[in-house]
């Protein structure tokens, strides 16, 4: 923390002409990010401390971290305080293929892993039963986990998949869909729903955001390549942190014109 401070001293201010303070101390903020002085995961001092450094009201300072929060370059952790960001580039994953998040991680460089939150055999909700068509009695697994890359939490995860075709859920590692494609079951195609979405207090407690920060809420299922539905998930991806991309073209009709 005292190289952290060491950042905030007066004279690496910048004088009056510099522009609105709030951006003099974003720039301030970066610059230190750039070359080294802050490095990831290290934490910032308070609003209060950064205000006093810099003879600055704290509205201007929490403005500044707020803009930072919401670029990616910082992330704020209720009762632990304000950090620069583990990777603070943003993942980009295309919506054109069906891969699994371990598979996306792996090849953009990164490490996944998982922080496992239950793994348990359930009934099913009415939701999952019809989703899965699952007939009365039948029993699901059901997986929920924080996802990470690089250590950095990312997204929120709970899956379900009927308990007849997976016999051990402890047996499932980081990839659920390595399990599937063990027992001869990885899905072929899936069907997304993506919406946005504020986090509740409990899901960005765990995602290690603030209450009512922006997420992307996507609901999946999954299909067996005879049409069966084998995995039905509902997750939320941190808004600071993941873009999803997808790529559209058009294609010449018949007859040569354009719709």
């Amino acid at each position: 923390m005292t190289e952290a401070r060491a950042v905030f001293a007066p004279s690496s201010f910048g004088g009056a002409a510099a522009g609105p303070l709030y951006l003099r101390l974003k720039a301030l903020i970066q610059s230190a990010i750039h070359d080294g002085r802050l490095r990831a995961n290290d934490a910032l001092p308070s609003e209060r401390e950064i205000a006093s450094m810099l003879e600055i009201s704290r509205v201007t300072v929490r403005k500044a971290l707020t803009d930072l929060v919401e670029e990616g370059v910082l992330t704020q952790r209720r009762g632990s305080g304000t950090f620069v960001t583990s990777g603070a580039a943003r993942v980009e994953q295309r919506l054109s293929r069906l891969t699994s998040f371990t598979e996306d991680m792996l090849a953009r460089g990164l490490t996944p892993s998982v922080r496992w939150l239950l793994k348990t055999v359930a009934p099913p909700t009415p939701e999952e039963a019809m989703v899965l068509g699952l007939s009365t009695g039948e029993r699901v697994i059901r997986l929920r986990r924080l996802r990470l890359a690089d250590d950095r939490p990312m997204a929120l995860e709970q899956a379900v998949v009927a308990a007849r075709l997976l016999a051990n859920p402890e047996a499932i590692g980081n990839s659920l869909y390595a399990a599937l494609e063990a027992a001869g079951i990885r899905p072929v195609r899936a069907l997304q729903r993506l919406s946005a979405e504020s986090l509740n207090a409990e899901d960005a407690r765990v995602l290690g955001v603030e209450p009512g920060a922006p997420a992307l809420y996507i609901e999946r299922i999954s299909y067996l390549k005879d049409g069966r539905a084998v995995e039905f998930t509902k997750s939320h991806y941190r808004g600071d942190a993941y873009d999803f991309v997808v790529e559209l073209t058009t294609e010449q009709l018949s007859g040569g014109g354009h719709s």
